[in-house]
């Protein structure tokens, strides 16, 4: 073990908890967040399109969540970091998604918080690389 272990493990489960969390906040409690995507989405091009984003940022919530979650088991296991990449190419893949929805619901703030998200992505390829 040395600090890119640490690392690997780190930014992995840094993904498997936010995106586990996130989405299952969003299964838990679909009617209040798809209340919620309605309204932040009410003015926007994609305002016919809120279930459809919804239920597929859930879902690919849900893949980054459980593949960064198995691929921190693989890491301590000793098995590598495939399925650890994985896992961060999938909360990428998410973090753009909701970093283009934001963007177009002229959320600025809420695009600004995704940016550290999305460096801690970008380090994490470093990492896993």
């Amino acid at each position: 073990m040395d600090a890119d272990w640490y690392g690997q493990v780190a930014v992995t489960a840094f993904f498997a908890i936010a995106f586990l969390q996130s989405a299952a906040d969003k299964w838990l409690d679909s009617a209040g967040n798809m209340e919620f995507f309605g309204s932040h989405f009410s003015n926007s091009p994609l305002a016919a399109l809120v279930p459809l984003m919804f239920w597929t940022i859930t879902l690919l919530e849900s893949l980054a969540g459980l593949v960064s979650g198995a691929g921190v088991i693989m890491i301590l296991l000793g098995k590598g970091v495939e399925i650890a990449l994985w896992g961060l190419i999938l909360s990428t893949l998410s973090l753009l998604c909701l970093f283009f929805g934001q963007r177009l619901a002229k959320d600025y703030a809420g695009a600004a918080v995704l940016a550290s998200y999305f460096t801690v992505a970008l380090l994490g390829f470093v990492v896993l690389s």
